[in-house]
């Protein structure tokens, strides 16, 4: 049944997205912005096919580990399958704000997530820009839903609806959607996220509802007199495919080796991304708060 449901989506989906590529690549070489590179779309290409083959090998474990919780559930709503639906898309949403939240605030799983930032350009296909390794630990955020009386099968299905609509936020087009900028992710929201601007980092981590970044603090709307600047804070200027999956697990192995107590090595891991036990490198709180300092002493001079 989870197959029928995935072949379908794809059939749906697929037309959807040759379309809606085609238009943006050749309606940004006819604005000249030239929003894509041969580069690049082969980089996405190949980390969106070690995530999808990751992802098929352990499908059978994740499901197995969901339906064993499942067993334990003390509610349901099946009988009520519109709402049903309803409640687990806004669930699992709320749970991958979790997740993504985690992957931006852990460097250990930020080394994961890396890859899907550390594109320097910004179009539809960075949405298959996927974080390759993310397959063997998300469906560990998915197990409350479980208990919650949510199918294992259906809440893979919604995770494979909602993140086809997060993909097609990766376009710079699009511009703001009125009214809807208030609930859901727009494209202007996703620029956000992938913006390296001190201002954008680690914002907007919803995938299907803006709300909980709203709700917890992580909200931040796309500003005229900001203009995203895509990538990370420092790029890694390859498409090497072994650099791009691996990059950031070299840093942290590097700075591992490093003289520092156990306590310092333990947050050069598990840390923030950026934390740094003598201020060399900062995280992104710490570059807000730097950032704040310097325009406030240039708004008083």
């Amino acid at each position: 049944m989870n197959e029928f449901r995935e072949l379908l989506l794809i059939k749906i989906t697929l037309p959807i997205y040759v379309v809606v590529i085609g238009f943006e690549f050749f309606y940004s070489h006819y604005k000249n912005r030239n929003l894509y590179s041969t580069k690049g779309v082969l980089a996405n290409t190949y980390l969106m096919l070690l995530n999808m083959g990751l992802d098929v090998i352990i499908r059978g474990i994740c499901l197995l580990v969901l339906n064993y919780f499942y067993q334990f559930h003390f509610v349901s709503l099946l009988a009520l399958p519109l709402l049903y639906w309803f409640t687990l898309i806004i669930a699992e949403d709320f749970m991958y704000y979790w997740l993504h939240r985690i992957d931006h605030y852990c460097r250990f799983f930020w080394a994961v997530h890396v890859t899907h930032h550390s594109s320097e350009e910004f179009n539809l296909t960075v949405g298959f820009r996927s974080s390759v390794f993310q397959p063997l630990y998300r469906f560990i955020y998915f197990i409350p839903l479980t208990l919650f009386g949510f199918d294992a099968v259906d809440i893979m299905f919604a995770y494979s609806a909602t993140q086809i609509f997060g993909i097609l936020v990766h376009t710079q087009t699009v511009n703001k959607l009125g009214f809807l900028e208030y609930i859901i992710v727009t494209p202007s929201h996703h620029r956000v996220h992938h913006g390296s601007n001190v201002k954008y980092l680690d914002k907007n981590m919803g995938m299907f509802l803006i709300i909980w970044d709203k709700l917890f603090g992580t909200f931040q709307a796309e500003e005229k007199d900001e203009p995203v600047k895509y990538g990370l804070t420092t790029n890694i200027k390859t498409v090497n495919p072994l650099t791009i999956v691996f990059h950031e697990w070299k840093n942290i192995f590097k700075d591992m080796r490093k003289k520092v107590s156990l306590k310092e090595k333990w947050m050069y891991i598990f840390g923030p991304p950026g934390w740094s036990h003598d201020g060399s490198t900062k995280t992104s709180n710490q570059l807000r708060a730097e950032f704040k300092l310097r325009k406030s002493k240039e708004w008083q001079n």
